[in-house]
């Protein structure tokens, strides 16, 4: 600790390199000369890299683009197939398994292997995979690939071995399951039709074998002919030749009829005695009209068949309705009996299927409810109860009900707020679903040893919030928040309401939760912020307004030489407006134009209101437009509940709100902020030359990336420029910034030089800055944007940078930086390549740095309360406010705050912005802070006191602090504290007082950082980041050592770089689809966990013993079981097929669970007892099966003795 001490000493009382900024605190080495070195520092670190490692863990939410469906009757557990190659499989609560097919092919058709723990995919490319379902992370045991066909449709009978397959030109083969080889026997397309027939019958769109008979397949073809195919004679038994396009065909459990659905919306039953005419044809929606003719109706897509024991049978369809009735929701339709329900579906119907009580077809089906997958949404209907109730979803099912904005992760948070949350939302659950319980039971999960209290907070378009339960890697909804209460509804036609009528105005951009203190902070996307405080109470409140005018009306700018500080700002100086007052408006408002000026883009309740238990809101903040021009998005945004302070910025200035006494204590321009320290020398501008029409750019929105290609051709500076290979780019590059882009001939680079207009800047005259005030020229900023919803790819350049990185991260904080002096074309969708190279900036912060044009936007990207040292002559820590700006500078400023209660809420408090100023590389993403034993220093925060309770005059309500004060918590340490800063680009941690760097570390050269972090793991800290090129590490702290580097995700849209978020504990989350969450870890520890804590999805269970059937209905009606399928299919009777129309790949086997699970000797142990759990498990099959055998046997010899007996001694006609 002496040694400490020194080192300290030596700090406080040397000069470090110069200025701040100077060459050594930029330098690589990242040593300044007069800073120790990192053997100097006397902290233990104890995370080593052993301590990391990246899996994914579990994926929550509604599978994106669902394309197919299946369900285990026996397992009871049910599988969707997506779009994009994905399996989610789902049992009870807690058993949710997400697949990936490496193709990421889209999934054509699921069938499980009933009973069998095992999934048989076919992909659109042609294959077929095996998974096996017996382990906690399910892995492909075979794949087949076919060469010379096209897979439409599979069909595996229960309790067989054989899969038959239909194909596009018609044909059917057969797949062995087990060995995953194709027989050499074949159903040929123009075998199974009549010689005679002309055309070709066109794909197989069914297969199904006889409930009366095994033997016998049914064939259905897109033309409208179905054959039943003799597979023991190889021949058809008869041919139907239909005029109308065949979709679906479902037995009668008997065997004796089936019904078919139709192109032309009608149900067609056939009877086997006579199948020249279908025995019955309906128009379930379809009417007689006036001139007796039916009324045209839409196809009937899928028709399921189901018989019941007490009633009559279900006839369960998915469209069919008339095509004259437009605008009409998707339906399902159930007829039962005379009964026709039609029930309307919110989104299109992908796929359903009737859960029925037996797996054998040829007994009484006796369904009980109708799994329905939508587009964007899983619903069951309880067939049970005659009204058709739903059954209560306990997926979260619902995390796009309105597109995601944004999203928060908080592990270990404090434990009593997830029941409290819990109990509010209750309250405002839906009522009417089905009392009976959730039917998708199957697996089995056990709570975790490895849990504790995670929520996940989402924000969406329509200004709602979500607050999840995502303890023990479930998710459950808590508490919906909606944030549009607050306002008055826009009324059509009034001028403000009249632009934003479409887009979504309430959408929420980013929030900040104190789960102590319990003050949650919504950032909205029409520039406001909106403060809720947690009661358990009701109460009538009116919410307090305030306005701040925090916009840059300045075009021309001056040298900071000449000593003279032009404000940005109506009113630069501290200023309290009253609540719900408006800024009159200007001048400028009353002209022929109708500008406005001065008034916020949404109207706040100005009345009591009536608010329930929850959360509650207490204050909203709102930017004013000016001169015609709506604020721009808010940026970065801080809440300290022990201070009673709201900070946030935007690319104008930053402005620090007291909402204990509802006052604006500072709003100033970035510039503003700097002072005399600033570290640039600005260069004055001419003013813009042309401007265009704000109307060509009013408040774009979610709209724009509701729809495809189309809408994102028009949103231009919402695109994103991607490099041509020709060598006008490469010049342009080499004469860049690494960071600037040109984008739709804006300069959204904050770092770069303006685009000029090919016109060389004329530097102002003796006589000064010319000051004109902005007119509608300048787009303004771009309205909600969804991370659910972003489809837009990213290009990646050879050195797996981003070429337009400046433009991504323009999305992804939200902010349009605009320089004043583009030429703007009269189309605005135009890319322009004009760059004035002479004037480009590079991004080094080294000394050669000389000058920067202050009118490229300097954005507040990044702020934090905390106890620290504002100057470097500060002998104990008082509040300070940091702020990191997106040309790489942080800010500290001081503030004095009254520590009495009742001083609080009466004497201001003082703010001044005269602070320190320190350099990184890139934009500044995150702040953290350390005492000197390397242990994380949280921000103080008030304790939780509900303000809507009953007085209690013998405890009366006082704010109970609590402090972490950096010279409190080490009294042996000496003064003093850590603070760790991250940008884009590089990671520094310097000394507090002295701002010394004690350690740099660059980052990434080719790419730039999206999230950073500071986050506690296994009892230590370190900074996890997040990079556009996919890599995911971690950093030890304080000396910034690389633990992990792994190249995870390549980014290619902006939701994950929107919603990507570290936490403590090692885990991290992203929205990997707009409908799913990804939850990823990078503990090692958590990695071995996690076979603990996923569900089984198998679980063994007796199959149903089929129905006595009876001996004379047996021996009259045909014995389905004396079909042998590996007498005709085998080897041996069918031979081989061709090697070129199939290609088996062995698959990774179900070792692959195991490579995550274990490694080394334990991991051997591990699969060798795993090895042996299975063996003796099909062990134990096989004997049961075999006893069942001789169960059987017996009972037949008996029969036949019994049978012999009483037959012995009659005559022929006694029978």
């Amino acid at each position: 600790m002496k040694k400490f001490r020194k080192v300290l000493d030596g700090l406080t009382t040397s000069s470090p390199g110069g200025t701040v900024g100077s060459p050594s605190c930029g330098s690589a080495a990242g040593t300044p000369t007069a800073a120790p070195t990192p053997k100097e520092i006397d902290v233990q670190e104890t995370l080593v890299s052993e301590n990391f490692q990246l899996c994914k863990t579990v994926r929550h939410g509604f599978p994106y683009q669902p394309t197919a469906l299946a369900f285990d009757p026996v397992q009871k557990i049910l599988a969707v197939g997506s779009r994009t190659g994905g399996v989610r499989i789902l049992g009870r609560p807690g058993v949710d398994c997400f697949c990936q097919h490496e193709s990421g092919a889209a999934v054509l058709q699921l069938q499980f292997l009933i009973n069998e723990g095992a999934l048989v995919t076919a992909c659109a490319d042609d294959t077929l995979h095996l998974w096996n379902l017996r382990q906690r992370r399910p892995a492909i045991l075979h794949s087949l690939k076919f060469n010379r066909e096209r897979i439409t449709f599979c069909h595996l009978p229960f309790q067989s071995k054989w899969l038959y397959v239909g194909t596009e030109r018609g044909n059917t083969h057969i797949v062995n399951i087990e060995s995953f080889i194709l027989s050499g026997y074949v159903i040929m397309w123009n075998k199974a039709i009549e010689l005679s027939t002309k055309t070709h019958p066109g794909p197989v769109v069914h297969l199904s074998d006889s409930p009366k008979d095994e033997g016998k397949l049914l064939i259905g073809f897109e033309s409208g002919t179905i054959v039943q195919w003799d597979l023991r004679g190889k021949k058809a038994d008869f041919r139907i030749y239909y005029d109308e396009a065949i979709h679906s065909v479902s037995w009668h459990h008997e065997g004796k009829q089936f019904m078919c659905s139709h192109s032309d919306g009608s149900l067609t039953l056939w009877n086997l005695r006579n199948t020249t005419k279908p025995f019955q044809v309906t128009f379930p929606h379809g009417k007689i009209q006036k001139d007796g003719r039916k009324e045209s109706c839409k196809p009937i897509l899928k028709v399921e068949y189901k018989t019941s024991r007490n009633s009559e049978p279900f006839v369960i369809f998915s469209g069919g309705l008339s095509y004259d009735k437009a605008g009409r929701r998707p339906t399902l339709t159930i007829m039962h009996g005379k009964a026709i329900t039609v029930l309307e579906m919110d989104y299109p119907i992908v796929e359903f299927m009737a859960l029925c009580e037996t797996p054998y077809n040829n007994e009484v089906q006796e369904p009980y409810a109708v799994v329905v997958l939508l587009e964007k949404d899983l619903i069951v209907v309880d067939l049970t109860q005659s009204n058709f109730p739903v059954f209560e979803n306990p997926y979260p099912m619902d995390i796009h009900e309105s597109p995601v904005t944004c999203t928060a992760y908080f592990a270990d948070c404090p434990p009593d707020i997830i029941p409290i949350l819990y109990s509010i939302g209750a309250k405002h659950k839906k009522t009417g679903y089905s009392q009976k319980e959730w039917p998708i039971a199957g697996g089995t999960w056990t709570l975790g040893s490895h849990t504790y209290p995670e929520i996940i907070i989402t924000g969406h378009a329509d200004g709602s919030i979500k607050f999840w339960d995502a303890s023990a890697i479930t998710l459950q909804m808590l508490y919906k928040l909606k944030t549009s209460k607050v306002f008055e509804k826009p009324k059509p036609g009034e001028g403000r309401a009249a632009e934003l009528v479409e887009e979504d105005p309430f959408a929420v951009q980013m929030v900040s939760w104190c789960p102590q203190s319990r003050i949650f902070c919504v950032v909205g996307i029409s520039a406001h912020i909106i403060l809720y405080r947690f009661s358990k109470y009701d109460a009538n409140t009116q919410i307090v307004s305030l306005e701040v005018r925090l916009q840059c009306e300045q075009e021309d700018v001056i040298s900071p030489s000449e000593n003279e500080n032009n404000p940005c700002f109506s009113e630069p100086s501290p200023h309290s407006p009253q609540p719900h007052h408006q800024h009159p408006a200007s001048p400028s408002s009353g002209t022929p134009e109708g500008l406005k000026d001065s008034i916020p883009c949404l109207k706040v309740k100005d009345r009591v209101v009536r608010v329930p238990p929850g959360y509650q809101a207490e204050l909203v903040i709102q930017l004013l437009w000016v001169d015609g021009e709506p604020p721009q998005q808010i940026t970065s945004l801080d809440i300290n509940s022990a201070y009673g302070l709201l900070a946030f910025g935007n690319c104008n200035g930053l402005a620090v709100v007291d909402y204990l006494q509802k006052t604006i204590l500072l709003c100033l321009s970035t510039l503003d902020l700097y002072g005399a320290a600033d570290p640039y020398q600005r260069l004055t501008r001419s003013p813009r030359r042309n401007r265009q029409s704000t109307s060509e750019f009013c408040m774009r929105g979610l709209s724009n990336f509701y729809s495809d290609s189309k809408k994102r051709i028009r949103t231009s500076y919402q695109s994103l420029t991607e490099l041509s290979d020709n060598q006008q780019s490469v010049d342009m590059e080499r004469s860049k910034s690494p960071t600037s882009d040109h984008v739709n001939g804006h300069c959204t680079s904050p770092t770069s030089q303006p685009c000029s207009a090919g016109k060389p800047r004329v530097p102002m005259g003796p006589e000064g800055p010319r000051l004109t005030r902005r007119g509608p020229g300048r787009p303004p900023f771009r309205k909600a944007q969804s991370a659910a919803c972003m489809e837009i790819s990213l290009p990646v350049s050879h050195t797996e940078g981003y070429a337009s990185r400046r433009a991504m991260l323009q999305q992804f904080h939200g902010v349009t930086m605009y320089s004043h002096d583009e030429h703007h074309t009269t189309s605005p969708y135009c890319w322009s390549e004009r760059e004035s190279r002479e004037n480009s900036f590079s991004r080094s912060r080294s000394s050669s740095v000389s000058s920067i044009d202050r009118d490229t936007k300097e954005a507040i990207t990044t702020l934090q309360f905390g106890e620290s040292y504002g100057r470097k002559s500060d002998a104990l820590p008082t509040p300070c406010l940091w702020v990191g700006t997106s040309l790489g500078v942080v800010l500290l400023i001081p503030m004095s705050i009254p520590t009495d209660q009742e001083e609080r809420m009466e004497e201001p408090v003082t703010i001044g912005p005269s602070g320190a100023v320190l350099m990184l590389k890139g934009s500044v993403l995150r702040f953290g802070f350390l005492d000197c034993m390397g242990a994380l220093i949280q921000s103080p925060h008030e304790v939780w006191r509900d303000l809507n309770a009953p007085e209690d005059p013998d405890r009366p309500r006082r704010r109970k602090l609590v402090n972490f004060s950096p010279s409190s918590s080490q009294d042996a340490c000496g003064e003093g504290h850590l603070a760790v800063v991250c940008s884009e680009r590089q990671a520094k941690v310097f000394l507090m007082p002295s701002q010394s760097c004690l350690f740099v570390h660059n980052i990434t050269e080719s790419s730039f950082v999206l999230r950073a972090d500071v986050v506690s793991v296994y009892n230590s800290v370190c900074l996890a980041c997040f990079c556009a090129n996919g890599h995911v590490m971690t950093l030890s702290l304080p000396s910034l050592r690389p633990l992990m580097d792994v190249n995870y995700l390549p980014l290619t849209d902006m939701r994950i770089a929107r919603t990507f978020c570290f936490t403590n504990g090692g885990q991290a989350l992203y929205l990997s689809s707009p409908t799913e969450i990804q939850r990823i870890t990078y503990s090692q520890e958590m990695c071995d966990n996690l076979q603990e804590m996923l569900g089984e999805l198998f679980t063994p269970i007796e199959t149903p013993e089929a129905q006595n059937r009876g001996f004379l209905k047996g021996f009259f009606g045909g014995n389905a079981h004396t079909f042998d399928r590996e007498e005709l299919f085998g080897e041996a009777a069918a031979g081989k097929a061709s090697r070129s129309l199939a290609q088996h790949i062995p698959g990774q086997g179900g070792m692959e669970g195991m490579k995550v699970a274990a490694s080394g000797a334990v991991g051997e142990l591990a699969r060798a007892r795993i090895a042996l759990d299975e063996r003796g498990q099909r062990l134990g099959e096989l004997e049961e099966r075999t006893a069942l055998m001789m169960t059987s046997a017996e009972t037949f010899s008996k029969h036949a003795h019994e049978l012999m007996l009483k037959c012995k001694d009659k005559k022929w006609y006694q029978f």
